[in-house]
Order: C-alpha cells, then sequence, then structure tokens
C-alpha cells in the first residue's frame, strides 16, 4: 500500500501481495483475510450510499436541496440514459437495480485514489465476480419470467439458416452464458488491479530512487509528478468502468427481454 512506510517500499517492491492485506482485527490469526482493510471499505461504500439518499429525501421538497438534486441527478441519469436507453419503457423498474450497482461500483471504485487509502475492493476479483453473478443470475431470470423456458431457445438459437446452427449455437451457449459473467468480472477487476499497480510503481519507484541515490531526485520528483497525471486518469477510468458495468447488465436484461434473438 502506498502508505507503507517508504523505507520498505525501498527494500520490497510492489507486488500482487500488496492486494492481501492482513486482518485488522485485534484477535485471531494476523493472516486471517476474512476482516481487512477491504472489508471495511465495502461496508463505508454501502453505509455511506444508504445515509446519503436517506438524507436527501428526508424531507423531499418541490424545490429540491442541493442534497436532493444530487440524488435525483444520480438516479435520473441511470434511469433515462442507460435503463431506458438501453432497455426501452421497460428499463424504469430496473433503474434502482442499476443505479445501485452503478454507485457501488464507482464509490468503492474512487477509494482507489482516494488518499491514505488508494486501494479498491473492485481490484480483488471476489467482489466484481459477485457483482457480475447477481447480473448473471437477474438477466436470466428475467429471460425465464418473460419466455418460459423457451428463453433458453432464443438465447442459444439465432435467427440463421439451418446448415451454420450446429457452429453458432454452441459459440452462442459460450457467449450467453460463460463469456459475459466472465468478462463482466474481469473487465473491472483488472482496469482497478492495473491502476493500484501503477499507482504503486510510480510512488513508491520515486521513494526507492531517491533513498538509492540522491542524484537521482529529479527523476523522483518526475515519478511523482507522473503519479498524479496517472491519478487524474485513473478517475476517468474509475467512471468509466462503473458506467460500462452497468451499461453491460442493462443490455444483458435487454436481450432476455426481446422476443426475437
Amino acid at each position: 500500500m502506498i502508505g507503507q512506510s517508504t523505507v520498505l517500499a525501498a527494500a520490497f517492491p510492489p507486488s500482487v501481495e500488496d492486494f492481501y492485506l492482513p486482518s485488522i482485527l485485534p484477535w485471531g490469526a494476523h493472516d486471517s483475510y476474512w476482516f481487512t482493510k477491504i472489508t471495511v471499505l465495502v461496508w463505508v461504500a454501502v453505509a455511506a450510499i444508504i445515509i446519503f439518499f436517506l438524507v436527501s429525501y428526508r424531507k423531499p421538497q418541490l424545490v429540491p436541496t442541493k442534497k436532493q438534486w444530487i440524488a435525483e441527478s444520480l438516479y435520473g441519469f441511470v434511469r433515462n440514459n442507460i435503463a431506458v436507453d438501453m432497455i426501452g419503457p421497460q428499463g424504469v423498474r430496473f433503474a434502482p437495480y442499476l443505479t445501485s450497482l452503478f454507485l457501488f461500483i464507482l464509490v468503492n471504485n474512487f477509494f482507489g485514489i482516494v488518499p491514505l487509502i488508494q486501494i479498491s475492493p473492485m481490484s480483488h476479483i471476489a467482489f466484481p465476480a459477485v457483482l457480475a453473478v447477481i447480473s448473471y443470475v437477474m438477466f436470466i431470470w428475467v429471460g425465464i419470467k418473460k419466455h418460459g423456458i423457451a428463453y433458453f431457445k432464443h438465447a442459444v438459437m439465432p435467427n440463421a439458416p439451418a446448415g451454420i446452427l450446429p457452429l453458432l449455437i454452441p459459440i452462442e451457449i459460450f457467449s450467453n452464458f460463460l463469456v459475459r459473467p466472465f468478462s463482466l468480472a474481469v473487465r473491472l477487476f483488472a482496469n482497478m488491479f492495473a491502476g493500484h499497480m501503477l499507482l504503486l510503481v510510480f510512488t513508491l519507484g520515486g521513494f526507492a530512487m531517491i533513498n538509492a541515490n540522491v542524484l537521482l531526485a529529479p527523476i523522483s520528483v518526475l515519478s511523482w509528478v507522473l503519479t498524479i497525471a496517472i491519478t487524474f486518469l485513473e478517475f476517468m477510468v474509475i467512471c468509466l468502468q462503473a458506467y460500462v458495468f452497468t451499461v453491460l447488465t442493462a443490455s444483458y436484461v435487454q436481450g432476455s427481454l426481446a422476443d426475437e434473438h
């Protein structure tokens, strides 16, 4: 982590082990991973989102307050620009889930650039995987509810000449039921993992160089300047990945509701 001692940072370069944080409980094994800083960050994200909306809508007004306007704008953005645009009028009923999904990913991603935190829970594959499974189960359930068991026929049998169906059907099965959840999870995880590693490398690399030789101080400063630039880039990636995950989930739901495959 970036908050670790710079001396240790110089001696031990960043590695995958930086993502496996020790338990913060005062009891139990030090290498128990079930309650770590990552766990706390997820709880903080959930609590922050819930409290923000409860406070914003505690006394709703016709002329909204600033907090109410922000809350309504966030929900309206997901409802109008993702749910309705991707799914159609039926998308309104999916807007609460899609908004919750978008904000949960966005807040957890944002931890990756917050000073003294600078790690996102989404850089652990378990969290994107769980979100992908939830979206996966939802779009299959929506399809079955709309079409019954015939949904699986719609999902794997495209409108194509009968002669090429033996080739297309396995591809459709692989694409719709294996690649979709895998790509959802890995895309989010890989971006957050890579962003954290880049920040670690450039920040700790600056300390490592200046500790090794004072003549490398200008390069160390350049490394830290690049860290700031990468932080701004990471902010764009944070927002984009939350948006992409939510849009893809909405598109999968739209496919499940469609009458034709």
